[in-house]
């Protein structure tokens, strides 16, 4: 979800999360994304499980405080508590899904098995718009970055529900032999 100036703020991991609020621009054009083809390279799967994985325990260590430590009052700790529940949703269904895709590409599973509705990126709701400003800055940054990092990802799968994959040479040898045995 884009903030007002119309940007997410993206999560750092070489500065930590309390550092600098890094907004990226978002590309609103429909025709950009039209002919867009999306291939889910091992190096990229890799980059987005890591960060799926930084931010999960990002938000573990901060989820994990007392929100009477922040002096919220209990209506905002109620949504606090609310919102943490959807940021761990957001990050095990992304988590969940990257493993999936990365099973598929190193040949652990077929590509039907990688389209079933079990393996799919599961439903997580949105965050609370009219809430999050009462939040801590780092709760906000957290919030944000598990919905860029999981709407990134439903775009793909969207992207790829349209697309077979095709397993590498080697791969497919590897079953050539399999199968014939």
């Amino acid at each position: 979800m884009p903030l007002q100036n119309g940007t997410i703020p993206q999560f750092s991991t070489e500065k930590g999360l309390t550092d600098s609020l890094q907004p990226a621009k978002i590309c609103h054009t429909e025709s950009h994304m039209e002919n867009t083809h999306i291939e889910l390279t091992p190096k990229l799967l890799g980059a987005l499980y890591t960060e799926a994985m930084l931010l999960a325990d990002e938000a573990r260590s901060y989820f994990d405080r007392d929100p009477a430590e922040n002096g919220m009052a209990a209506r905002v700790a109620v949504s606090f508590s609310c919102e943490s529940l959807k940021v761990t949703t957001r990050l095990m269904h992304s988590i969940a899904w990257l493993l999936a895709q990365k099973a598929l590409h190193a040949g652990e599973i077929t590509d039907e098995e990688a389209q079933s509705e079990a393996r799919q990126l599961g439903y997580a709701p949105a965050s609370d718009d009219i809430a999050l400003p009462t939040f801590p800055i780092e709760a906000q940054i957290l919030i944000r970055s598990s919905e860029d990092l999981y709407y990134r990802l439903q775009r793909m799968g969207n992207g790829l529900a349209d697309q077979t994959y095709v397993q590498p040479a080697p791969h497919r040898m590897l079953e050539e032999i399999r199968s014939a045995f």
